[in-house]
């Protein structure tokens, strides 16, 4: 596994510093480096998976679990009435960067439609 593979993994056992949001045993969200909305927040779980199919298959709830630490970080941020997307890249061609799987949570801004680039991550 790369350095790059295990950024995640660095940033949970604190070798690497982050803006962490919200944090429990299971699940890390952090505040992302290159946001692309005025809110972009990475949910990330602490064990790895490579994707969000991954993830769907091995731990239902634990994706379950992201997605609703994303809506209680959206409604922290006051961004649950403006709305909101949860965005997983899976794999290379969607821009998935990192393969250690992780939700991006964007909002606090007009996000358009789906027919920009992707967002890398």
């Amino acid at each position: 596994m790369s350095e790059e593979k295990e950024l995640f993994l660095r940033i949970i056992a604190r070798e690497i510093p982050a803006d962490i949001v919200r944090e429990n045993e299971r699940v890390i969200a952090i505040r992302d480096i290159n946001p692309q909305a005025p809110t972009h927040v990475l949910v990330i779980p602490k064990e790895r998976y490579r994707n969000a199919s991954e993830l769907a298959v091995a731990d239902p709830a634990l994706l379950a679990e992201l997605i609703s630490t994303a809506h209680e970080i959206a409604q922290a941020e006051g961004i649950v009435e403006s709305g909101y997307r949860l965005l997983f890249n899976t794999n290379a061609d969607a821009g998935q960067t990192i393969f250690h799987v992780h939700l991006h949570l964007l909002g606090g801004e007009w996000l358009g439609g789906m027919t920009g680039g992707p967002l890398m991550g």
